[in-house]
């Protein structure tokens, strides 16, 4: 998720975006939700509840936040999602399921 001040100066909606990925090896990760502000807030709160890992990058956020949902990663992003989903397989491995709620960095 990001937020903060655009270029202007102007406050920016907050930005979330959810990723499936199938398994490895095969296609890129799918988008499944994205949303700004209220909806992005949504987002979070499902995953928390979830014990869905959540990491902050601002700039994914807002490339992945562009694109349609099912749609696939793009292969210029797709370093960076593989070093999330990276994190979040090494979270999964060090937390039981049910641990794992609030996880992650917000």
């Amino acid at each position: 998720m990001q937020q903060g001040d655009d270029s202007r100066g102007r406050k920016r909606r907050p930005v979330a975006v959810a990723l499936r990925d199938d398994r490895p090896g095969t296609d890129a990760p799918a988008i499944t939700a994205t949303g700004r502000g209220a909806f992005a807030e949504k987002i979070l709160e499902i995953a928390f509840a979830n014990g869905i890992p959540v990491r902050e990058d601002a700039d994914l956020a807002e490339i992945l936040g562009a694109l349609e949902e099912e749609s696939r990663v793009p292969v210029g992003a797709l370093a960076a999602v593989t070093e999330i989903l990276s994190y979040v397989y090494r979270l999964n491995r060090r937390f039981p399921p049910e641990e794992t709620a609030g996880a992650g960095e917000p």
